[in-house]
């Protein structure tokens, strides 16, 4: 046997085995990382609908909050007003 066929021999009994052997851990981590993946997306994805969820009900309180102040600010002209003609009638009394 030649040194060149000890080699190859070397190889295929003591290398190939190990890096099939790495080859199959190399896969099981990745199937664990796209596991873990999945269920990152999974969790952004329930977040996502947590923040939606939030901005619309933010959006509704916002409008709410802007149409009672515009009533607020009506009711003030009105109360001014309403002051106005008071002070109007008691001259006038």
């Amino acid at each position: 046997m030649g040194f060149i066929e000890e080699g190859r021999q070397l190889i295929q009994d003591f290398v190939t085995p190990e890096i099939r052997s790495i080859d199959a851990r190399l896969s099981a981590v990745e199937k664990r990382l796209e596991s873990f993946e999945t269920h990152v997306e999974k969790r952004f994805d329930s977040v996502d609908k947590r923040f939606d969820s939030l901005e619309s009900k933010m959006e509704r309180n916002q409008a709410q909050v802007l149409e009672t102040l515009n009533r607020m600010e009506n009711y003030s002209h009105i109360l001014e007003r309403l002051a106005r003609v008071e002070s109007k009638l008691q001259n006038v009394a």
